[in-house]
């Protein structure tokens, strides 16, 4: 009996040594965390040490050899497979995963190519630790020594293992005081208090955020409707109500960044089309995608709403049961035929429930369109196919119609069929980049026809043609092969300015030009009915009129960056625009509170369902 004591005992200490270990080895070379001094780096190597311990510390209370080995073997698997878990997800989305992720089950099934991509055979190095715990259980081999651990020991044990929690709690707030309350830069949560600790208190705050709801009253509507009514910006008198009356095409552009125009690769031009298109169009040159973890959802929520995506998980999943006032329903109570055009699943991204809080009369998805396994490649549908077929879906509405459409042939990890290829592949370490350029030139390809065939179908002249960007395609994962092509590294603002994405409106009879202001997605829904002749004033939105002379040039991003005219907040710095060094960090002070501010009372609003108390008819009358 003393002997198999020995032994779990024992093997409690290889456990925890073990995946201690890893977890530090994980953290330096399958995650891009910065490290800027001693002190970070100490951090880094103690803070998943109690939190392990503590977990395989439970073994001591199970009396039973054989329980007390399977949950020591049961344990490690678990926290290897969500370090791992985190791995794939970092590779794909350069971030951590969230509880609210967690629970998006419904879209695994649809992730196809873009999750197997990041699978590799070495990775089951990853679980190095619970094979050789598992055959140290099986063989039990002579040379390992066993020590016996008394009660006063395993007691040290536990008081050792608090220690280190608090020793590393004090240390982490001495480096990056208030850290808990940066819930949005989940990569320093991670740095500070570990991995494990960080989904402990990610827990913590999927509860908190789950109560929300249940406290909120209307009270909380007030001081909300007064800060969105201190925001709005008059429209420009010169462009409002220049497209009343017109239909209203909107394409989310996927995953196309703005460096991919008037630019080439190759010597070959990747954007023709879109090039010429902005020179009639009205083009917002600073313009940023503000997404989170939601990615194309998210854009499609804060172009809808005006307001903030959630830093944690996405709207569309959490809290789609939510009263919205979108775009959507103002353009509906104006006569227009609200609808959604996208060639997929109509659960992804929980859309068939979104969809009708948003207030979009229907939702045309794939069983809409004639998908053949010839028309698709990647995620689904081609884009020329959908917009071809998306056209005649159009001849058939009620006029006028505001369809919002999603592309899809240009999503990550940018396979094509080699019929589309109508450029060269790049040639860098980073085939998803090099793919990435074939992919945006037949997207511009599919946008161009689009044009064309909308010009066919006499549905030019009557229609307002909107193209944005949703999201990054190319994440810093591939900073070096970004630097190859840019021809320059990629510092914290070199990153901050990729997130720039292409917003153009095209509306016949107005000239186009180029509009510099600062602006971001959550721009887009007063902007756009201002241009309808739909006035704004009263509505409960973050956004400004990107035309109006009142807009402030200012894109807060939902993990604590924001651009300004002339300046860029990024890892914690601020970053002067004309020279892309570092300046002193009380230029941006005032609007690292303002950042804060905004997502702070757009989170409140989405936590609370506020828009439940909110009344715009009587909005309308106050103001």
């Amino acid at each position: 009996m003393k002997r198999t004591i020995r032994s779990n005992i024992s093997l409690i200490a290889v456990a925890v040594l073990f995946l201690w270990m890893k977890t530090y080895l994980v953290y330096k070379t399958s995650f891009n965390i910065d490290i800027e001094n001693t002190l970070q780096e100490f951090i880094l190597l103690i803070n998943p040490i109690s939190f392990i311990m503590l977990v395989m510390g439970v073994g001591f209370l199970f009396k039973s050899d054989k329980v007390r080995n399977r949950y020591l073997l049961t344990m490690s698997f678990l926290l290897s497979f969500l370090l791992y878990a985190n791995v794939v997800f970092y590779r794909f989305f350069n971030d951590f995963i969230t509880m609210p992720l967690l629970f998006q089950t419904s879209n695994f099934a649809d992730l196809g190519n873009s999750v197997t991509e990041e699978f590799s055979l070495t990775d089951i190095l990853y679980f190095a630790d619970v094979i050789i715990l598992f055959l140290l259980l099986k063989f039990k081999p002579s040379f390992m020594q066993f020590h016996p651990m008394s009660k006063m020991n395993r007691r040290a044990y536990f008081l050792s293992a608090f220690a280190i929690m608090f020793l590393n709690l004090g240390l982490a707030e001495i480096e990056r005081p208030q850290l808990l309350t940066r819930t949005f830069d989940r990569e320093m949560l991670v740095k500070n208090i570990g991995t494990f600790n960080y989904h402990i208190y990610d827990v913590f705050l999927q509860s908190k955020s789950s109560a929300q709801r249940a406290l909120a009253n209307s009270s909380e509507m007030t001081e909300v409707d007064n800060f969105a009514d201190a925001k709005y910006a008059a429209p420009n008198d010169e462009l409002f109500g220049v497209a009343k009356g017109k239909n209203l095409i909107m394409v989310s552009v996927e995953s196309t960044q703005a460096f991919v125009l008037n630019n080439k690769v190759n010597g070959q031009e990747i954007t023709p089309f879109l090039n010429d298109f902005a020179e009639e169009s009205l083009n917002y040159t600073n313009f940023y995608h503000q997404t989170g973890q939601g990615k194309t959802s998210d854009a499609e929520f804060l172009t809808e709403n005006s307001l903030y995506p959630l830093s944690r998980g996405a709207v569309f999943f959490t809290h789609s049961g939510n009263e919205f006032n979108s775009m959507a329903e103002k353009l509906a109570e104006n006569g227009y035929y609200a609808n959604a055009m996208h060639a997929n699943n109509k659960s992804f991204w929980n859309r068939d429930i979104m969809y009708d809080s948003i207030g979009y009369e229907r939702f045309y998805d794939e069983e809409d369109y004639e998908i053949t396994e010839d028309n698709s490649v990647n995620w689904g549908m081609k884009d020329i196919p959908f917009f071809e077929q998306s056209v005649g879906l159009m001849k058939e509405m009620p006029k006028p119609f505001y369809s919002k459409m999603i592309t899809l042939t240009n999503h990550h990890p940018f396979y094509y069929d080699e019929e589309d290829k109508m450029i060269d592949e790049y040639n860098s370490n980073s085939g998803t980049l090099n793919r990435y350029f074939v992919t945006v030139r037949y997207t511009d390809e599919s946008l161009k026809r689009f044009v064309e065939e909308l010009k066919e179908s006499g549905l030019y002249e009557n229609s307002v043609i909107v193209l944005y960007g949703d999201h990054y395609g190319i994440s810093e994962n591939h900073n070096e092969a970004m630097s190859q092509y840019l021809g320059k590294e990629v510092t914290p603002f070199v990153s901050a300015q990729l997130q720039k994405v292409p917003f153009m409106i095209h509306i016949p009879g107005v000239d186009g030009r180029e509009i510099s202001t600062v602006g971001g997605q959550i721009d887009i829904r007063p902007t756009l009915l201002h241009l309808f002749g739909i006035d704004t004033k009263g509505d409960i939105q973050f956004g400004q009129d990107l035309n109006s002379e009142d807009h402030e040039s200012f894109a807060a991003f939902r993990d604590g960056r924001f651009i300004t005219e002339d300046y860029v907040y990024a890892d914690s710095k601020c970053w002067d625009k004309a020279t892309e060094q570092p300046t002193d960090s009380s230029y941006c002070e005032p609007y690292i509170e303002k950042a804060a501010t905004e997502l702070n009372y757009s989170d409140r609003i989405i936590y609370g369902d506020l828009l439940r108390f909110y009344d715009p008819d009587s909005a309308k009358k106050e103001h």
